[in-house]
Order: C-alpha cells, then sequence, then structure tokens
C-alpha cells in the first residue's frame, strides 16, 4: 500500500483493505503518546468508505473537550506520533499531517482536530456512517469525485468545493432524523 498526494495533487484510488489497518496503526500511535481516549479517534473520509475509491490519504477524526484549549502537551503527543500542526485555517478545527520524509511534499494522513460529539464532529462520523449504508449515496459522491478528475488532477481546495453542496446535503439528514 502506498499513501500519499503531492501539494494540491488530487487523485483516486481504488479502495484498498489496508487503509483500515493503517488507521488502526496509527490510532494506536496517537494513543501510545498522548492522554487521548480510544472512543475520541476515529477513521473518516472516503478510505473509511467501504468499496469507496478515494485520495491515499488516511483522514482521522481527533476530539478534544475545548478547541481554544488545545495544550502544548497534546500538540507534543501528535508530534511524537508523526504529525505536524499546518497553516490552514478552517472554522472549528485545527489540522495537522503527517508526510513520508523531512522534505513535507508527500501528504499520507491528516488529523482533524474537533471539539468532540459537536457539530463538525457528528456531521463527520454521521457522513461517513450514512455513505457506508447507502449504496445510492456512496455512488452518487463518487460520481462527483470522478467528474472533477476528469476535469482535472490539482486543486484541492476545487476539489473540495466542487464536493461541498452533496456533502451539506448529506450533513442534512443528521439533523432531520
Amino acid at each position: 500500500m502506498k499513501l500519499g498526494l503531492n501539494r494540491d495533487e488530487v487523485r483516486l484510488e481504488d479502495h484498498n483493505k489496508e487503509w483500515k489497518s493503517e488507521f488502526f496503526n496509527v490510532k494506536q500511535d496517537i494513543l501510545n503518546n498522548t492522554s487521548l481516549k480510544e472512543a475520541r479517534i476515529e477513521h473518516i473520509g472516503s478510505t473509511a468508505i467501504t468499496d469507496m475509491p478515494a485520495k491515499p490519504i488516511i483522514d482521522i477524526i481527533v476530539g478534544v473537550d475545548e478547541l481554544d484549549k488545545v495544550d502544548k502537551q497534546l500538540l507534543k503527543g501528535l508530534y511524537q506520533a508523526g504529525f505536524l500542526r499546518l497553516k490552514v485555517e478552517r472554522p472549528g478545527e485545527i489540522v495537522l499531517a503527517k508526510f513520508t520524509d523531512d522534505t513535507y511534499e508527500i501528504k499520507t494522513h491528516y488529523i482533524h482536530l474537533v471539539e468532540y460529539q459537536q457539530e463538525l464532529w457528528n456531521n463527520l462520523i454521521f457522513f461517513r456512517d450514512y455513505l457506508n449504508s447507502n449504496s445510492d449515496a456512496k455512488e452518487e459522491y463518487l460520481e462527483l469525485k470522478k467528474e472533477y478528475i476528469r476535469k482535472s488532477t490539482t486543486g484541492i481546495t476545487e476539489y473540495t468545493n466542487h464536493k461541498e453542496k452533496f456533502v451539506k446535503t448529506i450533513y442534512e439528514k443528521r439533523n432531520i432524523k
């Protein structure tokens, strides 16, 4: 299994069963290097959706009590597990990444540090679970991803924006239940 994308690269690979094992290996590294509880670390994103082609990057959500009180000890532990904090600014989220080497060119994993069991946490978990249990939604999402790739293999922000309306539609389903 080869993970990683260059900066701004967009590429899909067929689903790989090893992605799940890789998540569990990294989760164990995080647990070994931080005081986080196991329930606060989840596999999200397309690599967590069965049979879904995905960008070869493992997305991990990590839940904390208060984002504005994330301490240096937690960030140090995540660093010891191989993660560096990125300068990415997203509301309600701190983003960290793991790289293939110290050139920091190829990202292999992301951590999305968010408030545990709050809106963003709940939406991301719901999205994963919904697509894993709904083949029509999974197929629609895959087609959206392929549509973008047919036009371009760069532009990660544009790729994310291309999928945003669909993603928000799924989030809204959580609020209906």
